[in-house]
This record gives C-alpha cells, structure tokens and sequence, in this order.
C-alpha cells in the first residue's frame, strides 16, 4: 500500500496527478464537496456563534467510507484540493469527516497540473488556511440565511416555489430594470448625410471618396433646405491630417474576461465555458480557470517570449506585466493560460480545442508589440454652407498583437462612419459632389444583457467572484426569473432624400427591421414582481453597494482583518428583524386594468396567476360569476400590453375548420400553442402563430406529427399490443405497459420475440424489488 494519500475533488484531476508521481503516491477522488448543511433549521445554529451543521449527504457515503479505509492505510495525507476558498473548505471538511490529525496531512496547492507545478508543491506543503475556510464558511451561511428566510416569504406573498438569493436577486434586479430602461425608451428620429465626392489624382485617374456630414439633422425640412443649398455649393478639402496611434492587447484571461470573450467569440454559455474550462485544466492543459488576476509568471513570460520570436520573430515580442484592477483581487496567483505556450492546439473536442485556443491566443498576444495604425481624417468644407463633411480611414503600418488576436465588445448602440483605406488627397482639392443622401436613423434604446455583458456589470458593480458569476446566472434562468430567447422584431418605415449631381432631389420610403434581439436576458414577469416587492421591504438586499460590501467583508475575513461571527451579526439581527415584520405585509397586487371591452362591457385586466401572466375579463355588475381567461403570449409583458392587444388572446380558441370529418381548433395552453384534432394536442412549431395559422398549415402539422409518431415504432407485439419496442432519445427501449425498458446495445430491436419481452420484462421487475429491498 502506498504510504501518500493524495486527495483531489474530480477523478479526472486525479488520473493527470497520477501520472506525475511515484509507486510511492495514491491519488483519489472526494467528487467535490464531502459535506453540506443540514437543511433543518437552516443549518445553523445562530445562538451558538452561527456554527455551521454539516453533515455527509446519502451519495457521499461511499465515498468517505473508501476514503477513510485509504487514509488508515496512509502515512501520509496530501489535501491537493483546488487553490481557492472553495478548494480549501474542502480540504477542512476532509480533514473533518476522515478524522485526520493535523500532524498526518499536508496541504499543497498548484495552479497548474503539470509536472513541475506538482512536485514543486510537494516539496512546498502547508497547513489548511482557515481564515479562507471561514470566509467559504460565511459566505455559505450568509447566503443560507438570506435564501431560507426570504424565499418562505415569496412563497406566502406571491407564489410557491419562488427563490431569492443575495446576489441572484440583485443579478435579476439588473435584468429588470434594463428591460423597464428599454420599454420606456421612446426612439427619436434624425437623419444622417453621407457624401459621395469624386476627383481625378495626380496620375489622371478617377477616384471617389465618401464622407460623413459631422452633424445629424432634425427633420425632413432641414434636410430639404440643408440639400437645395448643397446643390449650388462647391466642395474643398480643408484639411488632410494623419495622425499614427498604438492599439495595445489585453491582458490575459481572468474568468470574467474569459467568460465574456467566449460569449462574444464562441457563443458560449458562461456555465458551459467554465465546465469547458474545467476539463482543460483538469487535463493539464491551462492554469486554473477561477482567477481575478491577471498577472503571469515569469516562466510562463520567458515561454511566451521564446514562441513569439520563434513564430514571428523579435520585433513581435514586447515583454509586458498587467496590474489588476480590482483592489479585492483574490484566490489565484495567475491569470488563465496555457501551461506550455509553445503548444498552439490540442487534442480534444471542438468545445475544448475552440476554448483552448481563444486562451492561447489571448495569452501570447499580450505579450506582443503594440498594432502601429496611422489614422487619417479628411475634412470637407462646403463652401457657403459653414457645414464639414468628415471622411476617416486607418492604415495598419505595422500589426504587432493583431497578427494573432482582437478583444470583441458589447458596444450596440455607436453609429460609427465607414472607417476604411482612403483615396490620396491633398489640402485645397476642389471635389465635385455625385450625390448626397439623408437616411433617417433612429436612437436605440439601451442594450438588453447577454451573460457576458451581465457579468461584466456584475465585475464593475463589485458583485460577486469568480466562482460565483456562473452559479449565479443559471440559477436565475433555472428559477424562471430570466430566459434568453429570440425576439423576432417589428418592420418599421424609414425615409431616405438624396440629392443627385444634377441637382435633382428624390425621396424614398424605405423597410428595415427594429427590435430583433438574439441571445439576450429577458426577465419574466415574475422577475419583475418578486424584484419590486424585495425592493420595497428589503431594500438593503437589493442595494447594489451593500452587496458588494458583503464581498469585501468576505474579503477580509480572508485575510483574517475580520471576525466571521462579527460579519454575520452585523448582517443578520436587522435582517431577521425585518423578516419577522414581512408577517403583516399585504400580498402584492399585480392586476393592471387596461379598460372595457367595447363588444361586452366586461372589464379587462391583466395579472400573475397561477401558471403564469392571464388576460382577464370580468363582470362588473356580477362580481361573482366566473371570468374568461386567456394566458398571455411569451413576447407580452404584464407591464406594457394593451388593451387592443389583450382583447386579441380572447381570439382564441379558433376552429380552424375540419379535417377528416373531425374539428380543428388553435388554443394556447399551459405549455405553449398547439393544434386540437381528433382529441389529440399537438405542439405548434415556432414557425406558426395560432392566431394567423390557416387550416391548411394545421393540416401539415397534424401530419408531419404522425409520422413522427410512426417513425418511433420499431415493433408492435400481436400477442399484447401494450408491448412495443420504440427509438427514444438514448436508442431503442421496450415499452410494457407504464414502463420503459433499455434494450441490449448488441441485438437488433426487430429480432426480438414476444417471449424474450416478457422475460426482460420480469427481470426488470425483478430488479427493481431487490433494489427497493435494499435500500
């Protein structure tokens, strides 16, 4: 038996370790966390000093069990749990459940898993930080308290099942406030003026040069006077400026940044690229993926130094070091990158191999020359106008870091002028103008979060760490409080004057699409109603300030500046006061009235109900009959639908006519639009709106459903109809009766006989009693 019992979280971390260490090393897995609070009574005993109870959950048992037997056996236990609070809370909860002494473990910690970094860490152990312990403890408890407290209070107030969350809460705060932003947005519109001037350069040859007029104009009229007095106006080129620039790269990946960047590049989820991110490192193939610094080692510098003037030779490297710009910058000792710089790609899934080299590259191009761009900027003087048409173009003498990367941004809403190479002109060139065109342009409201862009507010807010971000937005869209979906937009009309050569003025009404958004945060309207009532009786939680306080607070007691019981008390006395006083308050009401039906005289509402937001109509001399109730559409929010557009879901259900003798009917239901034949509901695709779907599009669904349905029968038994063999998602499986059964991978579905069902049948049955049996 070996004598060194080493423990990781993941068995992937712990097969790469393996292979690094000796005959005389065992390396296992504790799969995680090892303990949790007990979930009664919060888990805390707060008159004692807010002690954590911990216990091992059911699926942990094993795991422990295995892990003691290995640790009797051990000299020695090397907790080579994960170098942050989280990482460290394990490795005390070890310590803890496996009864280690404190003279038989070692800790060690590496932010890489290669060769060197584990045995320089062997040969560098220590004892548990439990100033990190405690802050991984009071984060954990501070945010038992807030959740266990205030979601009974949401349940009673508003509806069952709701959660709340000190930072989830002020994460949806966010979502819905940029969403009211965007509703109460009313758009302005102005025209912008380009024009198109030509001249013939030195060497006889024509060119034209486009330019932007340096101010919007308000209205058709101004334009029309603005154009008329173009048309006898001579055009000179005032001046010819050339300006050179340096464009420097960004740091290298924190998690925040790394989150973003593969939002914007790869189109990643912020979970999907740390549990991509997790694989790599688990792999040995980058540093530790939760990070907020941005520093890199001085081997990882002479690395990148040495690839880079292999690559692309000495010019291209300029050795650099960045300084993190939060001054709360924890956990890690360096920012993401690759562990050999020098290796460009991987082996490995696309996920991993795009991710990996989003990584490298960020890495080697920040530690890259600077881009050297000269910028030019040409300005035209119309001459009795007082008015200077403005034309820019960039050049790259020299590409430096962008021969390998460029950072993307969130920015939406600049209305930036073509930016390209331009014709060589000189000071004092007449033009001649070829036409001049005012496009009418509209203001945009404020940009709706994607996950990157909520995470780069969240970093900027102080809310939150890097461990955090991802947890905390699939929680929210996992709680129904924010989905992302695609908002189809609405056409709008614009207007586009030009001014010919010839003086000749024609207008144009033109189409363009407003409004359509991809992939971003659309709080529901229970969002809003949960973010409204937490605002006004727990103010505190919902601040942004003092939910960053609380993170610098955990900050502190990181660094043993601050008392966890002290933190914890100063939070929850006032807190727990003003959740005792939630008693009294009254429910919330969430019916808006929008007016009276013109045809029946009924009042119309809308409001939460029970399986979401309902249009209602209700009689006002007859409170007590029962009103009409029509759900509301994905796209329609209880805060902004109209009257018109509530009386328009009383449209349905619509009998579409029959098919095959039987009615068709379009509804929508609690779970979305779908078509009503023959006793049978099927779902409506995307595709179709059951309030414009014609009886022809219905048909064509029914149908396309029935062969589906018939492409998933593989075999039907004679002898008892109720036996069937089916292609699910995960193969072919036997249905008898009310269950389902996996079939051997090694046998066609179809050589299957009634017999063989039935002892497959009866041996899974069998299975299933011995199962309960023991348990």
């Amino acid at each position: 038996m070996a004598k060194n019992l080493v423990i990781v979280e993941s068995p992937a971390k712990a097969k790469t370790i393996e292979n690094y260490l000796g005959k005389d090393f065992l390396v296992a897995s504790s799969y995680g966390h090892i303990r949790d609070l007990v979930k009664k009574d919060k888990g805390i005993e707060i008159e004692n000093h807010f002690k954590p109870i911990y216990k091992i959950p059911e699926d942990k048992k094993n795991v422990v069990k295995e892990l003691k037997k290995l640790a009797q056996k051990a000299d020695t236990i090397w907790l080579a749990t994960d170098e942050d609070r989280e990482g460290e809370a394990i490795s005390w909860h070890l310590k803890e459940a496996l009864e280690l002494s404190d003279n038989k473990i070692k800790r060690i910690v590496f932010d890489e898993i290669t060769k060197k970094a584990i045995l320089e860490a062997i040969k560098n152990p220590r004892g548990i930080n439990y100033n990190l312990v405690n802050a991984q403890q009071a984060r954990r408890v501070l945010d038992r308290l807030v959740g266990f407290e205030l979601s009974p209070i949401l349940w009673k107030k508003i509806r069952t099942k709701l959660s709340a969350g000190r930072v989830q809460s002020v994460a949806v705060r966010l979502i819905v406030e940029r969403e009211r932003e965007v509703d109460a947005f009313v758009p302005e519109s102005r025209f912008k003026v380009v024009g198109l001037f030509s001249f013939t350069d030195e060497q006889g040859n024509p060119q034209q040069l486009k330019a932007e007029l340096a101010r919007f104009l308000k209205d058709e009229k101004e334009v029309e006077d603005f154009l008329r007095k173009c048309s006898t106006a001579d055009f000179v080129i005032e001046d010819v400026e050339k300006k050179p620039f340096k464009r420097s790269p960004a740091a290298p990946f924190t998690t925040s940044t790394l989150q973003q960047e593969a939002a914007r590049k790869l189109r990643y989820s912020v979970s999907r690229t740390m549990l991509i991110a997790q694989k790599l490192y688990e792999a040995g193939y980058i540093t530790y993926m939760r990070t907020d610094s941005v520093n890199l080692s001085d081997f990882a510098l002479d690395a990148a130094e040495q690839a880079i003037k292999n690559d692309f030779g000495n010019k291209y490297h300029h050795r650099r070091t960045y300084q993190t710009k939060s001054a709360n910058a924890q956990e890690a000792h360096e920012a993401i990158r690759p562990t050999d710089i020098s290796r460009e790609t991987i082996t490995a899934s696309k996920d991993e191999k795009a991710l990996y080299e989003l990584i490298w590259k960020r890495a080697i191009a920040s530690q890259m020359s600077d881009a050297e761009i000269e910028r030019t900027t040409i300005k035209i003087f119309a001459k009795g106008l007082n008015d200077q048409f403005t034309a820019k173009g960039e050049v790259i003498l020299f590409d430096g870091f962008l021969k390998v990367y460029l950072e993307d941004t969130d920015e939406e809403n600049a209305e930036n002028g073509d930016e390209g190479i331009l014709p060589p002109v000189i000071k004092g060139l007449n033009l001649k103008m070829e036409s001049i065109t005012a496009t009418e342009r509209f203001t945009r409201p404020p940009a709706r979060y994607t996950e990157a862009s909520l995470v780069k507010k969240l970093e900027e807010l102080g809310i939150g760490r890097p461990s955090t971000y991802a947890p905390t937005i699939s929680t929210i869209q996992k709680r129904c409080y924010v989905h992302k979906e695609e908002q189809q937009g609405k056409e709008r009309e614009y207007r586009v004057i030009t001014l010919q050569h010839n003086g000749k003025l024609t207008k144009e009404t033109k189409t363009e699409i407003t409004g359509a958004d991809k992939g971003k945060l659309f709080p529901t309207d229970i969002a809003a109603v949960v973010t409204d009532f937490l605002n006004q009786h727990f103010p505190e939680i919902m601040d942004y300030q003092f939910t960053a306080r609380v993170e610098e607070e955990l900050d502190e007691i990181a660094l043993g500046k601050l008392e966890y019981e002290a933190m914890l008390k100063e939070f929850y006395d006032p807190f727990h006061k003003k959740v005792i006083g939630t008693n009294d308050v009254e429910r919330p009401d969430t019916e808006r009235i929008l007016g009276t039906d013109p045809s029946t005289g009924l009042i119309v509402s809308v409001r939460l109900a029970r399986f979401g937001p309902v249009a209602q109509k209700t009689d006002p001399k007859n409170p007590e009959a029962k009103p009409f109730y029509a759900p509301l559409r994905k796209d329609q929010k209880l805060e902004t639908i109209t009257l018109e557009e509530a009386l328009d879901l009383f449209k349905l259900p619509r009998v579409l006519g029959e098919y095959e003798g039987k009615e068709v009917v379009a509804a929508i239901g609690r779970f979305g639009p779908y078509i009503k034949h023959d006793g049978k509901f099927i779902s409506i695709k995307k595709q179709y709106d059951p309030f414009t779907i014609t009886l022809d599009e219905a048909i064509q669904v029914i149908d396309a459903k029935r062969v589906s349905d018939s492409e998933k029968y593989i075999k039907v038994f004679d002898e008892d109809p109720s036996y069937q063999i089916l292609n699910g998602r995960w193969g072919p499986y036997l249905k008898a009766g009310k269950k389902n059964i996996k079939l051997p991978k090694d046998r066609d579905p179809n050589t299957f006989t009634f017999e063989e069902m039935l002892k497959l049948a009866e041996e899974s049955n069998s299975s299933s009693k011995s199962k309960k049996k023991s348990k």
